[in-house]
């Protein structure tokens, strides 16, 4: 039973500290989003800590386990399949170590209800935007990332790398998901490469990013090499295929 119109997807990996209470806060919020968590097989009992949340929240705490750890481009993936099978008209991705402040969804919906754009970003470097808790080194390269992102791409998003993002139903039915070739950092810069090309509008608003204070951050070095690299991959395809479906 589908009760709301916007759901709000969340990957999980080893989230025991925060899941309980980001699942909480966005329940407490003044629309009612359902929730789908996508959890890679945590060991540290994550699940089952959602599970223990559904009887609460009947029909808007759902839970797609997951084999293993696949990756979170490919979890965002599976939690969009899962949406577009059901009724709903607004789709998010968010975090859930609270770097995204869940009160900031009723924004971006906002965005995407009055029709003001068919994707909205939740950004750190337009006009408001802010990043808390992280070291001058850690701020110079993200924003040097977008740089060189938007350098290659073309794409007018400040900040192409942001994973608070909301999307229209209709942007993810015309997307060709075989198509999305990245799994990590670039999954979120691919899937905002992917709207533009198909001719979807992407606006971005500020919002305060604060680095994660409970649990441990899952970049590393090779997720990085995979976006430096794929953004040029991903430019080259463009010249040759688009992300739609036919």
């Amino acid at each position: 039973m589908i009760l709301s119109d916007s759901l709000v997807i969340i990957p999980t990996y080893k989230e025991r500290e925060n899941v309980v209470r980001m699942l909480e806060t966005v329940m407490s919020l003044d629309f009612a989003f359902d929730v789908l968590v996508v959890d890679d097989h945590s060991p540290d009992g994550t699940a089952e800590l959602v599970e223990g949340l559904q009887d609460s929240y009947p029909h808007r705490i759902f839970l797609l386990k997951r084999a293993g750890k696949l990756g979170l481009g490919t979890a965002y993936l599976d939690g969009f399949r899962w949406g577009l099978q059901r009724a709903y008209r607004y789709f998010f991705e968010m975090d859930c170590d609270f770097s995204h402040n869940p009160r900031d969804l009723l924004r971006l919906r906002q965005m995407l209800e009055r029709d003001a754009c068919d994707v909205v970003v939740g950004s750190r470097y337009v006009r408001g935007g802010r990043v808390k808790n992280w070291p001058p080194s850690r701020i110079a390269l993200s924003y040097g990332a977008s740089l060189y992102v938007r350098l290659i791409t073309w794409m007018p998003v400040k900040d192409p790398t942001a994973g608070f993002v909301g999307y229209k139903r209709c942007v993810l039915e015309k997307l060709d998901m075989s198509k999305i070739r990245f799994i990590g950092y670039a999954f979120q810069i691919e899937m905002k490469f992917a709207a533009r090309q198909m001719g979807f509008r992407i606006r971005e608003i500020p919002i305060t990013f604060t680095d994660r204070v409970e649990g441990n951050s899952k970049m590393s070095k090779s997720i990085v090499r995979e976006a430096i690299r794929g953004v040029l991959q991903m430019r080259w395809r463009s010249f040759f295929s688009t992300y739609g479906t036919e």
